[in-house]
């Protein structure tokens, strides 16, 4: 690969600009090739192998977002017959940890905040987010007017406001055999 360099700088012996990049590139084998020498058997080796790798770059480079393309994924399935089994151990999570009939004023004036209803001003943070029927409620219990709250204790309202087993649980059988809310426990 030869450069032809105008006849201002070949007068004048000041390199090309490529040359003068060449020359201060980090580019491994960049400056090999444009050097500042005549055309020679060692540009021309520098040359083959500076775009045999970028041509072994780009492949790889192809392969492997192909094969991100493809997403693989491998399954190992293990089954087990087993004949015994006492019932399971059944993890039910609720994103909803609260009913919102159940929260009353005086637990809106305590724990607003942290069940994110209410700011720390004791104002609704997102009134545009409820449905209107809902946020009728919420206002209505947010007005804390000549209000005078009682004491607060997490562990009633937990008890008092959180979900049931009876009202989530829609159906269940295990063994074949139909199970209730009564077979489950609260866990801690």
């Amino acid at each position: 690969m030869d450069l032809k360099v105008d006849s201002e700088d070949a007068g004048s012996g000041q390199p090309s600009s490529v040359q003068v990049f060449a020359t201060s590139s980090t580019l491994h084998g960049i400056s090999h090739i444009f050097t500042y020498e005549r055309f020679s058997f060692r540009r021309i080796v520098w040359t083959l192998a500076f775009l045999g790798s970028l041509s072994f770059l780009v492949h790889v480079f192809v392969q492997r977002i192909q094969y991100y393309f493809e997403y693989p994924h491998v399954t190992k399935l293990d089954e087990v017959t087993a004949y015994n089994l006492t019932f399971p151990a059944v993890t039910v999570c609720n994103l909803n940890e609260f009913r919102f009939s159940k929260i009353t004023k005086n637990d809106l004036y305590h724990a607003g905040e942290l069940l994110a209803l209410l700011n720390n001003r004791y104002e609704i943070p997102d009134p545009y987010v409820a449905e209107k029927h809902v946020l009728d409620v919420l206002v209505e219990k947010a007005n804390f007017r000549n209000f005078k709250p009682k004491p607060f204790n997490m562990r009633e309202f937990s008890d008092r406001a959180g979900h049931e087993m009876r009202d989530m649980l829609l159906d269940c059988k295990y063994r074949g055999e139909e199970c209730t809310h009564q077979h489950f426990k609260v866990g801690g």
